[in-house]
């Protein structure tokens, strides 16, 4: 469906975290989609530009600093003031809502329904009310190209340049052999998000007794080397240790040819799935209708994939939800702040993990490997 008004120019706003911005490249492929001869930038926080550097439906990402002082973010601002034709903030908040204004000489944004929006319900030309809860996050984003007769299509884009190929090959020389193996992201950003060290070295010990390769990943933090080199201790020597060596692009090509990838409620694991990777997900507190993992080609036809209660799987996805009757109670940990653990997941059961490993390598005995050469999209 071709757009209802020709737009030439487009900035998708979305100032949050990695995950959030992996999740906004649906809209960019949409539009993108529908009107080819437009461009389309974005807006970001430094530090999450790299999931999206290379997607081939972008021209251009502009960067903001999360502690941007005013004078900063009026510096990006009077570079972007009415420069485009359309504005999309995916997110409701004061500040993303008046980017996607002040850029575009017509703006669309998600909007809370509380008396407070009122102001942004008048200054914008398009919206739509915010579903925190209910509605995943893909779709959620692209209920707001209904306004613009732009026709949805839902998966996330995961894109690198021929560099991160290079790159990728030089931490990881095993790239290119037929060998099968499995990514394991031990270290989520937050403790609350974090399964127990002891589960993911006996999973990496399972994995390598049935013939699967463990490439185990993680960010550069002295708190995740520390946790990484607790699991590595149970975990056999052959074990390929990639922490902090791999960009998010370089990431995105080992992850393309893995047999498996077993992760938490992070940005890795819905690159992951949207890569068509057999995908777990082990989820504590975190609403997977909302945050689970867009399984890839997934329609989105309805709410989304997920149920909020109850492990369960869609196409190359399986969610494991952590065990309690509380789950999930939608906090940030048992201690209610991001560096508390989630008894949820600390009970989750390796017994559970390793069943849906086998589940999911027996479904792909004959999954072969990807091409690596150009962009997955």
């Amino acid at each position: 469906m071709a757009v209802k008004k020709p737009y030439e120019s487009v900035l998708v706003v979305c100032t949050r975290r990695i995950g959030d911005v992996l999740l906004t490249t649906p809209v960019v492929r949409s539009l993108k989609a529908a009107a080819p001869h437009a461009v389309i930038d974005m807006l970001v926080f430094s530090g999450t530009e790299d999931v999206v550097a290379a997607n081939p439906d972008i021209r251009r990402v502009w960067t903001l600093s999360t502690r941007a002082s005013v004078w900063a973010s009026l510096g990006v601002l009077a570079k972007i003031w009415r420069h485009y034709d359309l504005g999309l903030s995916v997110l409701p908040g004061d500040r993303p809502v008046f980017y996607a204004w002040a850029a575009g000489r017509h703006s669309v944004a998600a909007v809370t329904p509380e008396r407070k929006s009122w102001w942004k319900r008048l200054l914008l030309g398009g919206q739509e009310s915010f579903d925190n809860h209910d509605t995943h996050t893909v779709v959620m984003n692209l209920r707001l190209l209904k306004s613009l007769g732009v026709s949805a299509i839902p998966t996330p884009i995961v894109s690198w340049a021929p560099e991160d190929v290079a790159a990728a090959r030089a931490v990881f020389p095993s790239l290119e052999v037929s060998e099968r193996y499995a990514v394991l992201h031990v270290t989520p950003k937050f403790v609350y998000k974090a399964w127990t060290p002891s589960g993911w070295a006996m999973l990496g010990r399972w994995l390598g007794d049935h013939g699967v390769k463990v490439v185990v990943v993680g960010g550069p933090s002295a708190d995740e080397r520390g946790t990484v080199a607790r699991i590595l201790e149970g975990l056999p020597s052959d074990v390929i240790d990639l922490t902090g060596q791999v960009t998010v692009r370089a990431l995105g090509v080992i992850l393309s040819r893995a047999a498996l990838y077993v992760g938490t409620d992070t940005a890795v694991t819905h690159m992951a799935a949207a890569l068509g990777v057999p995908t777990i997900a082990l989820f504590g507190p975190s609403n997977p209708v909302k945050w689970g993992p867009w399984p890839k080609a997934w329609p989105a036809e309805s709410l989304s994939p997920w149920k909020k209660v109850g492990s369960q799987r869609q196409g190359n996805v399986a969610v494991l939800q952590g065990e309690g009757a509380c789950v999930p109670c939608l906090h940030e940990g048992c201690g209610r702040h991001v560096d508390s653990v989630s008894d949820c997941l600390q009970l989750l059961s390796i017994h559970r993990v390793i069943e849906a490993a086998a589940r999911m390598l027996g479904h792909q005995e004959a999954r072969s490997p990807q091409p690596v050469e150009s962009e997955r999209v």
